[in-house]
């Protein structure tokens, strides 16, 4: 009985139509996880077979109202930071429950590397299942709880950290606190560091050494340990030659960049996946990057250097109306030839050393850096201009503070900001904000820094909903899915 045991205690995380397949499995393989192979092929499945993008991108600065005629109802709810009623592909229901079954992956092998005595030639697939548990439940804390401030943590609504596979035919699960989920989180990180490796066939769809290193930064930083961010970052360099190369990336054929985009042989891709998703026919929504307002973003006037941007979205849809940045390759798996019925697939970069290096920079502004936080500013943004001239494109604090001035509460993160920090810290979120348009990134910076954001709706070219998220926005944490408050996990209020 033990296999269906630890399949019904998912249920009350990840709803019953959820557990279809994993019930279905007669015997259950994790009941004979018991040699090193079988581990390593269990640790496939230990990363969400599901996407965020779609949802974090929609809630979004980045994405406007097209005005195309129809929206897609997940689309829409999404926009408004509503709670999405569906349970399709790329809904924070699906990317919910893939993410605790990833989980439920990794505590299967960790449970039985101990079984197996908990060898040291294990240790690799042991640091791999820590690092994957931690970076699901960090993702899963990221959008259903309220952001990390250390002030409020311990009080604070966090999500249920399963550290190992239910015995128990159903299991009631308690969110824990936001401190308590970190805490987990940095002990998973802190044990799984020892041991992650580089020794895999396909090293980029694990959690190799440098991924782990980028996934630690990320946490740190949003911890406030700029310490920690640096420690992890310092073998990248002032000028690291391992960033995305855009201009052989622009100098691909278009029908080509998506591939392009997510290869593992990209340098600065660090952990590429390739979920279940359709995110790359996002330009179809109503509510996307709109033709008409790209040049907020990806204008001249927003380069510091005021030169056109080498990130650019080369794609134009619905007679212009969308806009979509050539990042996402969609593998479609055809499971039955005569109907022409699959699975979309679409290759994603989930760490990368874009994102690694420009947390390190963030960590040099806290901590005072500021000569070292130019020369490596300077260089990120050389890399992603056009004709850039490294005699005439300097940076310096005066340049950034004119570009980026302070505006009073305008970011507000838990910790104090100096009026130059507050300019530094700006220009780096508008950096990334740029450099992983369309892949969500930017809504864990709206969330951190608890930037206003404002959303409208428009009918016959007149703005007939002006919907702003406020600062300290209840709906800045998700609300539990249906499923798994309806089997007893308590809600975000509303």
């Amino acid at each position: 009985m033990k296999n269906i045991k630890i399949a019904l205690s998912l249920v009350l995380l990840i709803g019953i139509s959820s557990c279809d397949d994993f019930l279905s499995e007669v015997p259950d393989n994790r009941t004979q996880i018991n040699t090193p192979e079988k581990i390593s092929e269990l640790l496939v499945t230990a990363y969400p077979s599901a996407t965020y993008m779609a949802i974090a991108e929609t809630m979004s600065d980045n994405v406007f109202d097209s005005a195309l005629p129809d929206s897609d109802i997940d689309n829409e709810q999404s926009y408004n930071w509503e709670m999405q009623t569906q349970m399709g592909l790329d809904t924070e229901a699906n990317f919910w429950s893939a993410s605790y079954t990833a989980i439920a992956a990794a505590n299967q092998a960790l449970e039985a590397i101990d079984e197996l005595g908990n060898p040291a030639s294990l240790n690799p697939q042991k640091g791999e299942a820590l690092m994957a548990r931690a970076y699901s439940h960090f993702m899963l804390v990221s959008f259903w709880a309220n952001r990390y401030n250390p002030a409020t943590a311990a009080k604070d609504l966090g999500i249920p950290y399963i550290t190992k596979p239910e015995g128990a035919l159903l299991v009631q699960y308690k969110r824990n606190s936001v401190k308590e989920v970190f805490d987990f989180i940095e002990q998973d990180i802190n044990e799984g560091m020892k041991y992650v490796t580089n020794g895999y066939k396909e090293p980029k769809y694990h959690f190799n050494v440098d991924a782990a290193k980028a996934f630690a930064s990320r946490f740190y930083l949003v911890k406030g340990d700029w310490d920690k961010v640096i420690e992890y970052s310092k073998d990248l360099g002032s000028a690291p030659t391992t960033l995305r190369d855009y201009n052989a990336f622009n100098a691909v054929a278009y029908a080509q960049m998506p591939i392009e985009y997510s290869r593992v042989e990209q340098s600065t891709n660090l952990l590429v996946a390739y979920p279940n998703s359709i995110w790359r026919r996002g330009f179809t929504n109503r509510f996307t990057l709109a033709g008409n307002r790209v040049d907020e973003i990806l204008g001249t006037d927003t380069n510091i250097f005021g030169k056109s941007w080498a990130i650019r979205a080369a794609g134009q849809y619905n007679g212009g109306q969308t806009v979509l940045v050539p990042k996402f390759y969609e593998y479609f798996k055809v499971t039955n030839l005569t109907t022409g019925v699959g699975e979309p697939y679409t290759g994603i970069v989930l760490l990368s050393n874009d994102e690694f290096f420009l947390n390190r920079i963030e960590a040099h502004v806290m901590k005072n850096q500021i000569a070292e936080a130019n020369t490596e500013l300077e260089y990120f943004f050389a890399t992603r201009t056009e004709d850039y001239d490294p005699a005439t494109d300097k940076l310096t604090e005066a340049k950034v503070v004119a570009k980026y001035p302070v505006i009073e509460g305008e970011f507000t993160p838990y910790y104090t900001l100096t009026p130059v920090q507050a300019s530094y810290i700006k220009a780096i979120a508008e950096a990334r904000r740029r450099d992983f348009l369309q892949e969500g990134i930017r809504w864990f910076d709206i969330k951190r820094f608890n930037l206003v954001v404002t959303h409208n709706t428009y009918e016959f070219g007149q703005i007939v909903k002006n919907n702003v998220l406020v600062k300290d926005d209840k709906r800045r944490a998700l609300q539990i899915p249906v499923r798994a408050s309806d089997n007893g996990i308590e809600k975000n209020p509303r």
